[in-house]
């Protein structure tokens, strides 16, 4: 066989915007959904960077007809002044070299989002059109760039107020790259309603032209406000929401917290208004001076007996809900991901800031002390009762052989990663799944009845329930500290349920449980919604499976009208041959993959608690609101 030729000819010099363009998921993360949003953030964290300098009030995004992007701000306005060695304006930089901006020294931020300097020219390498028009001097400049590529040199194109500054940018997404470039309203509007509460005095305004949609997000209270919205319906233990603010060594930190009545505990950690989902030194400085903290107070105020142990943290923080925002000039994230933060100082500045804020609270609210006290000393009892629960759970497994529960009918495989475990509603379905799966490689488990809704029940009561500590150990990672996503049993977890109002709850009971405690599972896309038929049209030999009305409709039209239709209210009225080819068999099935936005995590703690907390009428106006999204629901 002829060697293949390999010289310096096959090298590939990708210069400038060309690299972005052959290669934007290094520079972006994907070219789908998530990657097309990106683009947006980009361009607006270069307004709220302007914001966070105080030199931004408000900010304007506009999802125009044609599915194009205008971004407004009222800052000072990007440079246009001529750039010193370069020959160009310094507009013309920022758009068009990557690694270029006022974020690096030249005393352009003190504190930015956009810290590796590629945001803007990015977003332009990646569009099919971008213009940029800049408010400054009493004057309009203009630039256009085709696929990154300007058209001509910045030029005036008007006169203004000699007031008013500002950046405008209008972008239209290539869709020969992107998979797709309809924008999703709801995405957008969770980001922005979150930068707008962590930057508090910023107007955010949203507009989407494609059906006259428009929302303003204007939070004066900041995180505090956060907070509230947050716990809409969790019922807080007591009204006063604690917040301080504190700056040290040219760090600033904000934090807000208040404890609600529920047994999740939910803290969200930012730097620079960039979440930060693994959390990192600010998380671990807040962690240490609220342990610290609250075992001081109980042991001086004799809440805690002189033979008692130390709270430990996970006793005070439960049903807690807080925000820690910080803000540094010079932030080092672990990972490109940007989700922990790694500078050593602020453990230390955190600690020193909240410390000291949270001690004169609780001297100053001694009500309030009491209650986070007393919470805090149930929630250690209930731990401990749950960590005989857990001990016993593993006990009882060991001696039934195998640690497998009993109702679990196992696949022969013992690759993980070609396995798959179906969670079905009810003995009826039992039998038709079990025979009608793929024994070699497809696991099947029953749910008698709607499991524990975690949302309203402790740790304790949690392993005192059959069907969850039997998911648990079917899955094989355990939870909490125990969680090991390597021991995983199967690739892929299927919620197998009715297509009627039982089976939506006990699915979205079961995803509450994973939501709340098996997280990594639905972030490392390993939760899957199975989705069986609504209705068989048959006439004669020839047979269609509808899966919505309109589906169904139009087969019946295929078919001349002269069609018999059954509609099948659950699992248990198919026949094996029917469950197994429509919602079984990869060939033939569909399944939904159950995706976590982490940039909607308030979003959707929010939503879960709505939907399964105590609350009743925040439920009612959740469904009211959003009943129209939802198909096929019997009721």
């Amino acid at each position: 066989m002829e060697k293949e030729n390999y010289g310096s000819e096959q090298i590939q010099i990708l210069e400038g915007l060309e690299a972005v363009r052959k290669r934007p998921g290094m520079y972006i993360g994907s070219t789908n959904e998530r990657g097309l949003h990106h683009l947006v953030y980009e361009i607006v964290d270069n307004s709220v960077d302007e914001a966070l300098a105080g030199f931004c009030k408000e900010i304007t995004v506009t999802i125009e007809k044609d599915n194009s992007i205008r971004v407004i701000d009222d800052g000072r306005g990007i440079p246009v002044d001529i750039k010193e060695g370069y020959g160009i304006s310094a507009l013309e930089i920022v758009y068009t070299k990557l690694h270029a901006g006022g974020k690096f020294g030249g005393g352009g931020y003190k504190v930015s989002g956009g810290l590796h300097g590629v945001g803007s020219s990015v977003v332009n390498a990646l569009s099919k059109k971008l213009e940029v028009s800049v408010y400054r001097n009493g004057k309009i400049y203009y630039q256009e760039y085709e696929k990154g590529n300007p058209k001509e040199r910045v030029k005036v194109i008007g006169e203004c107020d000699k007031e008013k500054t500002g950046t405008e940018v209008h972008f239209y997404p290539d869709e020969t790259i992107f998979e797709t470039v309809e924008f999703n309203y709801n995405i957008l509007k969770t980001r922005f309603k979150e930068t707008a509460f962590l930057t508090k005095g910023l107007k955010i305004i949203l507009i989407d032209e494609r059906n006259d949609k428009k929302e303003i997000f204007y939070y004066e209270g900041g995180i505090k406000e956060f907070i509230e919205y947050i716990n809409k319906g969790k019922n807080p233990i007591y009204k006063e929401i604690f917040y301080c603010e504190g700056k040290k060594e040219n760090v600033y930190v904000e934090i807000a917290m208040q404890h609600n009545e529920s047994y999740q505990e939910i803290i969200y950690s930012f730097v620079n208004n960039i979440n930060t989902p693994e959390g990192g030194t600010h998380l671990t400085g807040f962690k240490n001076s609220l342990t610290k903290v609250i075992n001081d107070y109980a042991r001086e105020k004799k809440i805690l007996k002189d033979n008692e142990e130390n709270l430990v943290g996970e006793d005070i923080r439960e049903g807690l809900t807080a925000i820690i925002s910080v803000k540094v000039e010079e932030p080092q994230f672990e990972g490109q991901t940007k989700q922990k933060l790694g500078n050593s100082e602020v453990q230390f500045i955190v600690q020193t800031v909240f410390g000291e804020n949270l001690k004169y609270f609780l001297e100053q609210n001694p009500k309030v002390a009491k209650i986070i006290c007393e919470k805090s000393v149930l929630a250690r009892r209930a731990r401990e009762a749950a960590r005989k629960a857990r001990d016993l759970t593993r006990r009882k497994s060991a001696l039934e052989g195998g640690g497998l529960p009993g109702k679990l009918v196992d696949c022969s495989e013992r690759d993980a990663s070609k396995c798959e475990i179906f969670i079905v509603e009810g003995d009826s379905a039992l039998g038709p799944a079990k025979e009608g799966r793929n024994s070699k490689y497809q696991a099947v488990m029953p749910l008698r009845g709607k499991i524990l809704n975690v949302e309203k029940a402790n740790e304790h009561k949690m392993y005192n329930n059959e069907e969850i500590t039997g998911m648990i150990t079917a899955f094989g990672t355990g939870i909490k500290n125990d969680f090991d996503i390597k021991k995983l049993r199967y690739d892929k977890i299927i919620i197998m349920t009715d297509a009627d109002v039982d089976g939506a709850h006990i699915a979205t009971l079961m995803l509450t449980f994973l939501y709340r405690f098996l997280p990594e599972l639905i972030k490392q896309g390993h939760v899957y919604i199975a989705q069986p038929p609504l209705f068989k049209v048959q006439k004669g030999k020839n047979m269609m499976y509808a899966y919505t009305e309109e589906e169904r409709d139009k087969y019946i039209e295929n078919f001349g009208g002269k069609a018999t239709v059954t509609r099948f209210k659950g699992l248990g009225e198919m026949d094996t041959e029917e469950l197994a080819e429509t919602t079984m068999d990869p060939e033939s099935r569909i399944l939904l993959k159950v995706n976590m936005n982490e940039n909607a995590v308030s979003e959707l703690d929010l939503t879960f608690t709505t939907l399964m907390g105590d609350e009743v009428e925040p439920r009612r106006v959740f469904i009211e609101q959003n009943a129209k999204y939802v198909k096929n629901l019997d009721i």
